[in-house]
């Protein structure tokens, strides 16, 4: 009987040592899949205008993962909004956006920026007048770079006009205040005029 309880223990150990053993194995697994299936997103920043109309322009298009409104191009550190509307921080009001390149190109945001403003206009997008409201492409890294450089360039072939856009290597992005972030969307509208 002795010996019956001791193989019974015998295969219950190593039982319970597969069944783990299994377990962290299909746990290593789903965490394999998981890290395998995350989207490798970019990033891609504009300035055209008041922030709240050029983010709903590009947070609806296909492949666009997410949208953050903030201040980049100036000198002062962490500008609040009252700081960048007097004028004196050199910041445009900007669109950081966070896209699926396997979903939207690069090419196509640029398209998607030249056509939701007018990028003839110096410091000025309707009634917005300043230097806060340029029209700007903050480029990430040198291919981006080039494809806003021939994306304007085309523009202008086009179109048989000069655009004022400016295109510079990008500085740090100070995210807006809270309340400006998804601002047409809180408030159930699609355009700022």
């Amino acid at each position: 009987m002795r010996d019956k309880i001791l193989i019974f223990l015998v295969i219950s150990s190593v039982l319970a040592l597969f069944i783990v053993t299994k377990s962290a194995l299909c746990q290593n697994k789903v965490k394999q899949i998981e890290q395998g299936n995350k989207v490798k997103t970019e990033k891609a920043i504009f300035g055209a205008g008041c922030f709240w109309g050029v983010e709903e322009t590009f947070r609806r298009l296909p492949g666009v993962v997410s949208t953050t409104v903030g201040y980049s191009g100036g000198r002062i550190v962490n500008p609040s909004y009252e700081q960048v509307c007097a004028g004196d921080t050199e910041h445009a009001e900007v669109v950081e956006v966070e896209f699926d390149p396997k979903k939207i190109s690069y090419q196509d945001l640029l398209q998607t920026f030249f056509f939701c403003h007018d990028p003839t206009t110096m410091n000025r997008q309707g009634p917005d007048i300043g230097y806060q409201y340029r029209s700007v492409i903050f480029y990430l890294n040198p291919e981006q770079e080039k494809e806003a450089m021939a994306a304007k360039e085309n523009w202008q072939k086009i179109n048989g006009k000069k655009a004022a856009t400016a295109i510079e290597a990008a500085k740090p992005l100070y995210r807006a205040e809270e309340y400006h972030q998804h601002y047409l969307k809180k408030k159930g509208l699609n355009v700022c005029h």
